[in-house]
């Protein structure tokens, strides 16, 4: 495997309604990445007030999913009863397994006042023994995650990366 650095442009899907994600794995170029099924770059997409993201109702199994904001909300709902908001430096993390049905959109105040969103979702296959593990969904907010900082960087409790 090359150690040189690959720069991988990504492919760009749209979500509906023009909503786009640069999904940056899987790659031609980047074949040795891990359990990683997909690594999708959110945005940056400007919605003007009155507009969002509605990536309605849809099915997943065998997978987990992390989402992580730079800027934005999104509202996840899904058929465990979670409904919640992530906000830049929180996490969710969401398990399929055996199977959940799940929507993103954006939540009524950003809808109503207009936001930037960008962000990252990896999206990770489960080992074969687990991939029928049951559904669950976890949303850990900035006081749950770590704290790391060196001179000049920093991570966690909202900051970016």
């Amino acid at each position: 495997m090359d150690s040189h650095p690959t720069l991988i442009e990504g492919k760009v899907h749209d979500l509906g309604d023009g909503f786009r994600v640069r999904r940056l794995l899987p790659a031609l170029l980047a074949r040795h990445v891990g359990p990683l099924v997909f690594f999708d770059h959110i945005g940056p997409a400007v919605f003007e007030a009155g507009n969002g993201m509605d990536v309605r109702p849809h099915p997943h199994i065998g997978l987990a999913t992390i989402t992580w904001l730079f800027d934005g909300a999104i509202r996840h709902r899904e058929n465990l009863g979670s409904l919640t908001d992530i906000r830049p430096g929180e996490v969710n993390w969401m398990t399929a397994g055996n199977g959940i049905v799940h929507s993103e959109r954006t939540p009524p105040q950003e809808r109503e006042h207009g936001q930037t969103l960008h962000g990252i979702q990896l999206w990770v296959a489960l080992p074969q023994a687990d991939a029928e593990v049951d559904a669950a969904f976890h949303h850990f907010d900035r006081t749950q995650l770590p704290n790391v900082s060196q001179p000049g960087r920093a991570i966690g409790r909202g900051l970016p990366l």
